[in-house]
């Protein structure tokens, strides 16, 4: 089942969310409660092959298809990755591989993401990011 909100959409969202905090506290916290809401990711899924490269802390990413849609589940034993997961998922989870691949990340900039996250953090987000375009690229090619 393909989201009815468009990408765009769901980026322009949680940047207006992202609004009503008035500082960075507040934001962690924010990203720290959505990551708290992800769905349960079993054990069993927390194979090597799964396994996100780049993170400093330990991430898990499978996808699987459902109808014209890519789903992913994801997973965390960092709070504030697991956040930043919730965040990703929100704006590329359910959608087709071509409308993910045509889905530029700017929510990053727009958010402060860009400039308020680790070194470390960052590079594990553009890895998180990297898998999820990776398996959209390959399930059009």
């Amino acid at each position: 089942m393909t989201t009815e909100i468009t990408p765009e959409q769901a980026q322009q969202d949680l940047v207006e969310e992202f609004e009503l905090f008035d500082n960075w506290m507040d934001r962690y916290q924010y990203i720290i409660d959505m990551g708290k809401a992800l769905a349960e990711f079993p054990e069993a899924w927390k194979a090597d092959e799964l396994k996100i490269q780049g993170c400093q802390s330990n991430v898990w990413m499978r996808h699987e298809r459902r109808g014209d849609a890519l789903h992913f589940d994801a997973v965390s034993d960092a709070a504030i990755v697991s956040g930043l997961i919730a965040v990703l998922l929100r704006i590329y989870n359910d959608r087709k591989p071509a409308d993910i691949v045509a889905t530029s990340p700017h929510f990053l900039k727009d958010l402060g993401l860009d400039k308020h996250l680790s070194p470390t953090r960052s590079n594990g987000l553009n890895s998180m990011l990297e898998r999820i375009y990776q398996v959209a690229g390959q399930e059009i090619a």
